[in-house]
Order: C-alpha cells, then sequence, then structure tokens
C-alpha cells in the first residue's frame, strides 16, 4: 500500500512518473480497497481482545473501538480522492455513498464536543445528493429526519413525495403515503406517474386501508418521523391507546437520532411531546393527567405560546374539577386561536364553575357560529347542544322544569338525533326518564346505551348495575363494574379536587363474595376503601371477605372500623347496621373468643329479637363455648353453657322449630351433659321434655326403635327419677331424641340427612358407651342394641352421602367389635377418600392391636403421627403396643407426650397416663420422687374423676396420688367412696378379686388415717383387711387369681405396720409390739420392718426390750448387710450406749455411707448428723472441735450441693459465708428441684444471724424455735 502511494498525485515522483504509471482514479481505488479490509480485520481482532476482559460488555467494547480506529481512518481523504479523479459517473456516484456511509458511522461514534464539525459534513452530503436526486435511502433519510419541523404542515412537499417516488417499499415511504392522502395531511392529495401506464392515481380510497398502509410502514421502520406521523394519526382517529405508545415509541427514536447526530432538534422534541400529552389526557382519563401535565409544563417552559399545551392543560384543570385554572389556561389558548371548540369548552367550563347562565350565552353562540356538515362538526354540535341542556337543567333545578320537554329535554334529544354514539346525552335523557318521566323501560334502555357506547359513563353504569342487582343478574353486574373500573374514570388523579367513584369496586367485590373468589373480593373492597375511606358498606364487605377466607384478625379490624364508621355517619339507619355487630361477633367465634361473640349476638338480638340467623348463631356459639372449655378442662363452665344453650334453644322453639341445626345444638348440649359425668344429674330435665314435645309427630321417634328402644316412651324418663337409669344415660336418651327431632327436619336435603344420620350414630354409639360403663353394679358389657342401632344409622348416611371419609371412619369404630373385617374395610374405604386423616389412621392401627397384629398397627400409628403430630390418640395407640411388647418405658414416655398434647375431653389418655406414671413412681427410688412430679398426674385424675363418675380402680389411684402429695383429707375420702363401691360389689359377687381390692383399700385407708394422726380408725380399717385376707383361703384358687397372692403379702405387711405405728402414737406398746412382731413374720425379716420394730422397742425404755432391739438389729445387718437406716441405728444406739467397740465397728460403714447414691435427703441428714456426734464425743487423737470442723469441711466436700454441710459448718465458725452457702443450697433443693422441707430451710435462714433472715426463718416454720432464738438474740445484743 505504501508503494501504492508512490504513485498518487501527492507524491514528489509524480510528476516525472505521469503517463507511465496507471491513472490515479485506479491507484486510490486499489488503496481504498486495502485500507476497507485492514479496518474491518483491525476492528474485529480488537473487539476479540477486549470481550474478554473482565466486566466487558459487548456493545460498549465495539463502539469504544470502532470510535478509536474511525478516528483515525484515512478512508474519507481516500474517497474523496476517487471522486476528484474518477472520470466513472457510476464509480463516482458509488463513492460518494461510501464517504456518506463511512462520515455518518464516525459521527455516530464521535463524543459531543467533536459531532458538530463532522455533522455539518454529513449534512451537506446528505444535501448535495438529495439535491442530485440521488437515490441514496441514508442521504434522503438524514435530510428528512434532521429537519426542524414544529409542525408537519413545514415538511416540504416535493421531497416527501420525491421520496416516496424513490423508495416506494421503504417503510417511511408507506407512511408518507398514507399520511399524504390522509384528512391530517395540510398537503394536496398524492399523484403518482405510473413507469408503464402514464398517469396514475395512486391514493388511498378508505380510512382502514390508509391505516393498514401506515401500521405497515411503521412496524418496518425505525423512523421517529414516521412515528410522530403516525402517532398524529393515531390522536385524529381518537385512538389514544395506540397513539401514546407510538409518540413514546418517537420520543425514543428522537432521542436516539439526537445522541448519534449532536443536533437538539428542538421543534421535534416539543411536538412529539405535544402529541403524547394530548392522547395522555384522553386515554384513561384521568390516570395519565399527571404525566400530561409534566409534559404540557416542559411544553411551555419552551414555547410559551403553545395553545395544544394550553388547552391540554386546560382539560386536565377541568377533568380535575379547578374550573378558574381551566378557564384562564383556555382563554389564554383563544388569544392565540380562535377555534370554536377551544370557545365551547371555556364556555362548558364556566358553566361547571357555577356560572350557568354565563356559560349557556357562551354556548348558543358557539352553536350559531358552526357551520358545516363535516363528521368532527357535527360531532362537536352535539356536545354543544348536550352542554346547553346540562345549562338549563341546572339553572331551573324545580320539577316542573326538568319535566318540560321544550327545555333540557329537546337539547338531548337533539343532541342524539346529530350524533347517535354521544353517550353522555343518553345518561341524561335516562335520568330524566328515570327521575321525571317515570319511564323504567326508556331509562334503561338509554342506561345501557350510554354505557354501550362509553364505559366512563359512571352515573349511567351505576343505576344500570342497580337494575341488574335488583333482579339479581350478578354477572351483569359484574360485566358493567369491571368496565367501569377499565376506563380509569373513577380515580382521580394526584392533586385533583375530583372525588374517586367507589362504587364499582364494591360492586364487584359483592359479586366475588357471592362466587366465593374471596381474594379478589378483598383486593375490590380495599380499593374502594382507598377511593372512599367512609364507605360503610365496603369496610363491611370487606370485613366479611377476611372472615370466609380464614383471616380473622384482619376481618376483625375491619369490622371494628366499620362500626367506627358507623358511629360517625349522620346518614346511617342505626336499626340497618345490625349486620356489623353480628359478622364481628361470627369473627370472635371464629377465633375462640366466645364470650365476647355471646355477647356480640345479644345485642343484635336487643335490637331484632327475632332474627333466627342471630338466635341459631348464639345458640351454636353456646355448645361451641362449652365444647371448648371441656378441651380446656373446665368443666363447670362447659355445663353452664350448656344450660344456657337449652334455655336458649327453648325461646327459638317458640317459634321457629322445625330446622335441623336446633336439634342439632340441642343434642349437642346433651352430648356434653353425657361426657361430663359429674355434672349430668344436673341436666335440665324437665325443660328438655317440654323442648323435645313442642309440635311433636309421635312418628318421629319411632326410627329405629325396633333397635334401640328409644321411642315415645323415653321421652317421659326425662321427667321422672329413675333410680334404674344414671344420669349419664338419661343425657344419651335426651340426645338421642334430639338428633331424631333433626333427622326428621332435613328429609327434604340429601347432603342434610346424611349428617343427620351420622349425628344420630354417633349419639347412639354414645349411649353404647355409657350403658356398657360399670354403673350400680351393672356388668361392664356394651349394650348392642344401641350398638347396632348407630350401625345402621352409619350405613344410611353412607348411602346419602357415600364420598365422605368421616362416614367410613365412624363406620369401621362402630362394627369394630361387632365384625372386625367390616371395621377393616371401612377404614380402608375412608383412608382412599383422605389419606391425610390421622383419625382413621390411628383407629385402624388401633383395630391391628387389638386383633394382636403388632406390626401393622406400629405402621399404621407411625403413618399417623406423620399426618399429625399434633394428634395425641396416635402416641397413644403407640403406647399401648409398647406396653403389649412390654416396652414399659417406652410405652410411659409415650403416654406422657400424648397427655401433653391432648385436649382435656380425653378418658383414656388420662388413664394410661396416671397407670404409668404410678406404676413408674412405685418403681423409682424415694430419693428421686419428689412432689411436682406427683402434680401433673393429680390433675389429670381430678378431670377423669370429672368425665367419669364410678371409675373406682381410679379413684383409687387417685388417693394414692393425694396420699404421695400429703393431701391426707381428699385422700381419706376417695378411699372411703373407693371402699365403699368395693364392699357392695364383693357383697353381690363374692369375687377374689374384688376381695383383694377391697382389702387393699382398707390397708390404703388405714395408711391415711395414720398420716391424719387418727389413730383408731387407721387400727380399724388396717385389722380388718388383715382380717380379711386372713379369713380367704387360698385353696382352690385359678391360675388368673393365684397372681394375686404376691399382693397379699404386701397388703398385710402394710396393714401390719400402719397398725402397729398408730398402737405406738396411740400409747398402746404391747399391741404396737405385736403387730410388728407379726410384719417382722409377713415380711421375713425386712431391714425396713426391723428398723421400725427397734425404734418401738427403744422406745418402750426397758433394757429387755432395748436388747432384743439390737438383737434384731444386728441379726439384720448380718443377713443384709450395708442397710442405711439399720446401720444408722446401731450407730445411734451405739452413742447412746457409749458403746465404744460397737462405735469403732460402725465408723468405717458410716464414712462409706456418705458417698452412697440413692439415699434420700433425710437419711443423708441423719447420717450427717451421727457422724458428727460420734465425732465430737469420740474424736480419737483429734480435739473436738478439730474432729467436729474435720467432719463438717467433710460434709461440704463429699455434698457440696447439700446444705446440712454448709450449716453445720457455719455453726462451728461463726463466719457468714457458710452460712450464705447454707441458705443458698437450701433455696436450690427445695420444691420443685429437691425434697428438702420448710424445718430445714427454717435452720438455714435462722443460721445467718440476721434480722431479717430470722424473720424469714419464723415466716417458713412459725412452730420452729431456731428462727425465734435467733430473732430474739439479735435483739438483744
Amino acid at each position: 500500500m505504501h508503494a501504492l502511494e508512490i504513485l498518487l498525485p501527492s507524491s514528489p515522483l509524480y510528476e516525472c512518473l505521469e503517463g507511465r504509471i496507471p491513472h490515479p482514479s485506479w491507484t486510490f481505488t486499489q488503496i481504498a480497497e486495502f485500507t476497507e479490509q485492514e479496518e474491518k480485520d483491525k476492528i474485529n481482532f480488537e473487539i476479540g481482545q477486549r470481550r474478554t476482559r473482565l466486566g466487558a460488555r459487548i456493545d460498549q467494547v465495539t463502539f469504544e473501538v470502532r470510535r478509536e480506529i474511525l478516528q483515525k481512518s484515512k478512508l474519507n481523504t481516500i474517497y474523496q480522492g476517487v471522486i476528484d479523479w474518477t472520470n466513472d459517473d457510476e464509480a463516482r456516484r458509488l463513492f460518494e455513498e461510501k464517504l456518506l456511509q463511512h462520515t455518518f458511522e464516525t459521527l455516530v461514534v464521535l463524543r459531543e464536543p467533536e459531532k458538530h464539525k463532522v455533522q455539518k459534513h454529513v449534512e451537506s452530503l446528505a444535501k448535495g445528493m438529495v439535491i442530485i436526486k440521488h437515490p441514496f435511502l441514508l442521504a434522503w433519510r438524514i435530510v428528512l429526519e434532521w429537519n426542524e419541523c414544529g409542525h408537519l404542515e413545514s415538511l416540504d412537499v416535493g421531497l416527501l413525495r420525491e421520496f416516496v417516488e424513490f423508495f416506494p417499499d421503504d417503510g417511511l415511504s408507506k407512511v408518507l403515503r398514507g399520511f399524504l392522502n390522509s384528512e391530517i395531511s395540510p398537503f394536496p392529495k398524492l399523484g403518482v406517474q405510473g413507469p408503464e401506464d402514464g398517469p396514475k392515481d395512486d391514493t388511498v380510497s378508505t380510512v382502514e386501508e390508509r391505516l393498514l398502509l401506515m401500521a405497515e410502514g411503521l412496524e418496518d421502520n425505525s423512523s421517529a418521523l414516521a412515528s410522530r406521523i403516525m402517532a398524529d394519526y393515531y390522536l385524529y382517529i381518537e385512538e389514544f391507546e395506540s397513539a401514546v405508545e407510538t409518540a413514546r415509541k418517537a420520543q425514543q427514536q428522537l432521542q436516539t437520532q439526537i445522541l448519534e447526530s449532536g443536533l437538539h432538534l428542538t421543534e421535534n422534541v416539543i411536538a412529539i411531546k405535544n402529541i403524547l400529552a394530548t392522547a395522555l389526557v384522553q386515554y384513561q382519563a384521568p390516570r395519565y393527567h399527571p404525566e400530561a401535565r409534566s409534559l404540557f409544563n416542559d411544553i411551555l417552559q419552551l414555547k410559551p405560546t403553545d395553545s395544544s399545551a394550553l388547552i391540554g392543560m386546560g382539560l386536565i384543570f377541568e377533568e380535575q374539577e379547578d374550573y378558574e385554572n381551566a378557564i384562564k389556561f383556555l382563554e389564554r389558548a383563544l388569544t392565540f386561536s380562535e377555534d370554536i371548540k377551544i370557545k365551547a369548552e371555556t364556555a362548558w367550563c364556566r358553566a361547571l364553575n357555577g356560572e350557568f347562565e354565563s356559560g349557556l350565552l357562551a354556548l348558543n353562540k358557539c352553536l350559531s357560529d358552526l357551520k358545516g356538515s363535516e363528521l368532527r362538526t357535527r360531532t362537536l354540535k352535539s356536545q354543544i347542544l348536550y352542554r346547553s341542556g346540562i345549562c338549563i337543567w341546572n339553572l331551573d333545578s324545580s320539577k316542573k322544569a326538568r319535566k318540560d320537554r321544550r327545555g333540557a329535554y329537546d337539547r338531548f334529544l337533539s343532541s342524539i338525533q346529530i350524533n347517535t354514539n354521544f353517550a353522555p346525552a343518553y345518561t341524561s335523557l335516562g335520568i330524566y326518564y328515570a327521575d321525571y318521566a317515570k319511564d323504567k323501560d326508556r331509562a334503561r334502555k338509554c342506561f345501557q346505551k350510554a354505557f354501550e357506547l362509553s364505559p366512563s359513563e359512571v352515573e349511567a353504569s351505576r343505576r344500570l348495575a342497580e337494575s341488574f342487582a335488583d333482579i339479581r343478574e350478578w354477572d351483569l353486574v359484574e360485566v358493567v363494574a369491571q368496565r367501569v373500573v377499565d376506563s380509569g374514570k373513577i380515580r382521580p388523579s394526584p392533586g385533583s379536587r375530583k372525588k374517586g367513584t367507589s362504587w364499582p369496586f364494591a360492586a364487584l367485590g359483592v359479586v366475588q363474595l357471592n362466587n366465593q373468589q374471596y381474594a379478589k373480593s378483598i383486593v375490590s373492597f380495599q380499593s374502594a376503601i382507598r377511593i372512599s375511606p367512609e364507605d360503610y358498606h365496603s369496610w363491611v364487605g370487606l370485613g366479611e371477605s377476611y372472615h370466609n377466607s380464614g383471616r380473622y384478625v384482619a376481618a376483625t379490624k375491619a369490622f371494628e372500623q366499620a362500626q367506627k364508621t358507623e358511629a360517625e355517619s349522620k346518614t346511617l339507619n342505626v336499626e340497618n347496621t345490625w349486620f356489623t355487630k353480628y359478622m364481628l361477633a361470627n369473627v370472635k367465634r371464629e377465633l375462640g373468643q366466645y364470650d365476647e361473640a355471646i355477647d356480640g349476638y345479644r345485642a343484635v338480638l336487643s335490637l331484632r329479637s327475632r332474627e333466627y340467623g342471630v338466635s341459631m348463631a348464639l345458640l351454636q356459639c353456646l355448645v361451641e363455648r362449652a365444647w371448648h372449655n371441656i378441651e380446656l378442662g373446665f368443666f363447670g363452665r362447659a355445663i353452664d353453657s350448656a344450660e344456657e344453650a337449652i334455655k336458649t334453644a327453648l325461646d327459638i322453639a317458640e317459634w321457629r322449630n322445625g330446622v335441623q341445626s336446633l336439634w342439632k345444638a340441642i343434642g349437642d348440649a346433651c352430648s356434653v351433659y353425657s361426657l361430663v359425668q359429674a355434672y349430668s344429674a344436673g341436666l335440665p330435665s324437665s325443660n328438655l321434655r317440654e323442648l323435645l314435645g313442642k309440635h311433636l309427630d309421635v312418628q318421629e321417634f319411632n326410627v329405629l326403635a325396633e333397635l334401640d328402644r328409644t321411642g315415645q316412651s323415653a321421652l317421659e324418663l326425662l321427667s321422672k327419677d329413675h333410680g334404674s337409669l344414671f344420669p349419664p344415660e338419661i343425657c344419651c336418651l335426651a340426645a338421642i331424641l334430639s338428633y331424631k327431632r333433626a333427622l326428621n327436619c332435613s328429609a327434604n336435603d340429601r347432603h342434610a340427612r346424611a349428617v343427620a344420620w351420622y349425628n344420630l350414630g354417633w349419639a347412639e354409639y354414645r349411649a353404647s358407651v355409657c350403658y356398657g360403663d360399670k354403673v350400680h353394679g351393672r356388668a361392664k358389657k356394651p349394650l348392642l342394641r344401641f350398638l347396632k342401632a348407630s350401625v345402621q344409622c352409619f350405613k344410611r348416611s353412607i348411602e346419602n352421602e357415600a364420598g365422605n371419609s368421616e362416614f367410613w371412619n365412624s363406620l369401621g369404630i362402630a362394627t369394630s367389635t361387632l365384625n372386625p373385617k367390616v371395621s377393616q374395610h371401612a377404614f380402608v374405604r375412608s383412608l382412599y377418600l383422605n389419606e391425610k386423616s390421622a383419625r382413621v389412621w390411628t383407629n385402624i392401627g388401633t383395630l391391628y392391636l387389638a386383633q394382636k397384629d403388632h406390626r401393622l398397627a406400629n405402621d399404621a400409628f407411625t403413618r399417623a403421627q406423620s399426618t399429625d403430630p399434633e394428634y395425641a390418640h396416635a402416641w397413644l395407640g403407640q403406647g399401648l403396643l409398647a406396653t403389649q411388647l412390654g416396652e414399659s418405658a417406652e410405652a410411659r414416655n409415650l403416654f406422657t407426650h400424648a397427655f401433653e398434647i391432648a385436649t382435656s375431653s380425653s378418658r383414656i389418655i388420662k388413664q394410661q397416663y396416671t397407670s404409668s406414671a404410678f406404676d413408674h413412681l412405685r418403681s423409682m427410688p424415694m430419693a428421686e420422687a419428689n412432689a411436682i412430679s406427683l402434680l401433673q398426674p393429680l390433675f389429670a385424675l381430678q378431670q377423669l374423676s370429672t368425665l367419669s363418675m364410678d371409675n373406682t380402680p381410679f379413684q383409687h389411684l387417685i388417693a394414692l396420688f393425694q396420699e404421695r402429695v400429703g393431701n391426707y383429707t381428699d385422700a381419706i375420702i376417695n378411699f372411703e367412696l373407693a371402699s365403699s363401691v368395693l364392699e357392695s360389689e364383693f357383697e353381690r359377687s363374692e369375687s377374689f378379686d374384688v376381695l383383694v381390692r377391697f382389702a387393699q383399700t382398707k390397708a390404703d385407708l388405714s395408711r391415711a388415717q395414720l398420716a391424719r394422726k387418727q389413730y383408731d380408725p387407721a387400727i380399724q380399717n388396717a385389722e380388718t383387711a388383715i382380717s380379711l385376707l386372713d379369713e380367704q383361703s387360698f385353696d382352690c384358687l385359678s391360675d388368673r387369681q393365684s397372681l394375686e397372692k404376691a399382693n397379699v403379702h404386701k397388703i398385710k405387711l402394710s396393714a401390719y405396720v400402719t397398725a402397729g405405728l398408730a398402737h405406738f402414737y396411740g400409747g398402746s406398746m404391747d399391741h404396737s409390739l405385736d403387730m410388728f412382731r407379726s410384719a417382722l413374720e409377713e415380711s421375713a425379716g425386712s431391714p425396713d420392718t426391723v428398723s421400725l420394730l427397734a425404734q418401738v422397742l427403744w422406745a418402750k425404755g426397758g433394757a429387755k426390750e432395748r436388747n432384743v432391739a439390737r438383737e434384731q438389729l444386728f441379726n439384720s445387718v448380718e443377713k443384709k448387710p450395708g442397710n442405711a437406716e439399720i446401720i444408722v441405728l446401731l450407730g445411734a444406739i451405739a452413742v447412746l450406749d457409749d458403746d465404744l467397740e460397737t462405735i469403732d465397728a460402725i465408723r468405717d460403714d458410716l464414712q462409706g455411707l456418705r458417698t452412697r447414691e440413692g439415699l434420700s435427703l433425710q437419711q443423708r441428714t441423719q447420717l450427717v448428723q451421727l457422724i458428727t456426734i460420734v465425732t465430737t464425743l469420740h474424736p480419737g487423737e483429734q480435739n473436738k472441735r478439730n474432729a467436729q470442723m474435720s467432719e463438717a469441711t467433710r460434709a461440704v466436700m463429699l455434698n457440696p450441693t447439700l446444705p446440712h454441710g454448709w450449716s453445720q459448718l457455719a455453726e462451728l465458725t461463726k463466719n457468714s459465708h457458710p452460712a450464705q452457702m447454707a441458705v443458698l443450697t437450701a433455696m436450690r433443693a427445695v420444691a420443685p428441684h429437691g425434697n428438702l422441707d420448710a424445718e430445714d430451710l427454717c435452720k438455714a435462714f435462722a443460721a445467718k444471724n440476721s434480722s431479717n433472715d430470722s424473720k424469714k426463718a419464723i415466716m417458713l416454720a412459725p412452730w420452729m424455735t431456731h428462727g425465734w432464738n435467733s430473732l430474739v438474740q439479735i435483739q438483744g445484743e
């Protein structure tokens, strides 16, 4: 290429070589080809290198590389050389195109300060090509697009036509063809000379063809001019949405041209903004008014006399009902334009501002000045007639004036006659017909026509929606409301004085609420409330939507706000606002706040006493509160609520009793009494008999009477005191009769009848359970008549509704004892319908457990637990399975977990939990037992005693727990009740098992009486237990009965020991010794018995008795060495006898006991005290004080968490630190952390020797002298 440059005219050798070398045009052409390829390769190489850099973007990299290379390019000079030297016109035109294209590409990538010079060069090259009419598209586009053009009429029409002729297939050319033939063109129609056929009319005849051609051109084009023309045309034909979209596109394209060229094109920017803002004023008004207003302000800052912007601002203020500003801007526009449309708009704004008379005069003048018959003229005339009619309508608002057909009515009718598509006139005519002519049909037709023409006619749409709502055409209401919402007319723009319209959203919410589309109705009512925060009905609708969708907290807030709005409103009728109170009560009921809900229902009934729905809601709420209280363990409250429900039902039945829900609620209330058996005697039988007998058809009670024997005669049982019937049985009969009446009320509803059979089935099954309990001596065997009746009920419920899984589950439960195969089939069918029911999985697991299929039972219980971990009976079933497999520890843990997550209504969970807890308590060492661990089982047993009136084993069990916690008074009462029941049962059956249980109860009763220092009754009951078991012969007992023999010895031993202690404390030493000797024989030398006997013998005081006590203790040590109680007694006797030999013998044993685990706190206390005494009296080689200190510090080292060592150390050292530690450790050892009693805690506080601590010691144990002595000593000092 350097060699070719030597051949150029600019070379010093050119004059010598001229004529001998190729023509310069050839040389320039060759250099241009080489340079083009070199630049292309260099650009591609640099882009490939830089695009791999971190954070690089391909578009940015390409732009930077092209700018660097094109700025240094010599192609422009080389192209100019070809143009200057070539003699070939075609070559010249080709390189002129290349020069323009290269220069334009360089202009695009240059920075802003560098563009001006290059832009001038590009524009000069383009204009040169256009002048000589060279058909290079880029040049023509540059000339057209870069032209400052405020209005389209300032374009060069000749240039436009030449462009269309040269480039007929270009998109801009198609848009220009449509524009030049359109109504908005300020130029003559376009005619094109055909190339073959001579003159040819190429005009587009119809609007549709023209619009199709221009839209096609716009799709193939990126021209800002084309988009501007198209947006202006859309605005002309009032396609505002398309105008907005196209104007925005034109804005983007024009901004791109400005960035590429460096020109400002201010006039073009203003023109496109004007088109966009004008379209935004009309498109979904007033949604985009803020944006339009901002655009108009920008235009007016640049061009204050722009009439389009002034008119647009006036229209925006008019829509915002700021008529003063609207008039101001429109009058400014009139100073630059005499357009009659602006005059009419100004007059209309005056009328809207209240100046109806002056507005009417101005409108009439505009009407007289309006000439012509074009479509736009007729449309404007129709509008002016309508507006003048509105002025007449408001000038005289009397009924006579408005009914006058020569007044406003005539103007409205004339408006429609001129323009049949003018919607506001139809609205006004509809109002005339509806309110004054009383012609509803014509009014509805007018409103419907107005709505069809324009959904922005809000008043017509509202009245039309109301008419559809009156005839319950909710689909049509939804269509009307949705179209009004979509119109955008109902939401005012920000800062507008115009009030929004909320009824379309409220109407949509009502329709969606009726269609159960709660999520959508919530959104609709929220939108209505945002527009009208004081809309009472929207708040009610929102609350109801929240309630039906399960969002009860939000519903509560909505209804409370509705009530607040109701209180502040002066237009609402108080009697019509009861619905808010009713719905708020419903929400409270769903939230479980039953007391507040009941108060709400009663407040509504005080306004509307015979409102059936509210009365039934109150009744059902009372029943639900009763069941809720049962689950919480508030059984007394549950009974009160059930009783109140029955009274409420009695009031309702006075004026309406043929409803299923009424009798179901009565049956549920009776079931509450049958479940809480301790209160079942309080069933208001007389009220129930009166209630059940109201408007009675005898045949209602004969349903299944052949099976359950509960017919008309059963009603008489409710009013008589039948000794043969247990109170829960009467409750069950009342429930069955109630459900039978409910069944009769559901004859016409298949689903309701299925539910009624289901409820009756459960009542029958409940009766079979209650009748099957052991009550008043009857055998504990389910009565098959009720059970079979329940099976029939569940079958009939399934016949009516076979797809209900609960019905199949109930059938499986009822048939589990009658036919396990049928039961399994029912459970499987229920799981097929609903496999996620933990209840059904638990039931089928229980069936497998009853059939001894442990593997399937375990699988079913595990599935139930995974389905619902909070379902307690699944864990109960797993515990029962563990019990059958002999895993007692695992079973106890499962029962405990089931009890913790269960409600208070489950009897079996409480039974299993308390039984397992007591079994564990018996097996654990006394040192590990504490009162806190007994409280939960005790509470469970107390609830169980309320749920089950006559359950002797668990009555006995609760007495045992009460004895353990020191509640001896209640324990004695429960022992006596259990004893009387067992005595009666034994007298009837003379069963060995009952005899053993009776004797055990007597023995336990005597032990509790001993604790209460009732020595004579204790002796009497203990001797009764001994005599009962002594008289019993153990010969010829069955294998099962022989299992009780092991318990007999324990019972007798307990009775002997209790009697011995009672004689001892009663002062009868001889009888006490006799009893302990018998206990010693019965226990085969038990160390505990020996210990008690030794203490009694020693207390008697005789030398002979004390020798016997020593002998018994030494014998026990020889047989069972290591017993702590025996060793401590031997040590205490040795100290009293000053027996040094024995003291030396047991000294090491006493020291060894200090580190032994399993000793109770009292045993450790006795041990430390004994060792201290031994060390003090017999110190050995150490002195007395050192021995005491040694033992005290040793006690602290061995058991630093116990208070006795610290107390002893504090007493010896008189130091405050050990005394403080004694108090701290004592506080940690009291319940629930340990078993330290109040007396030991009193000693620890008294040892601190401070006034406050001495008072605390007195408060803790006022019967102890330590606190008093300490306080006296401190006050004396």
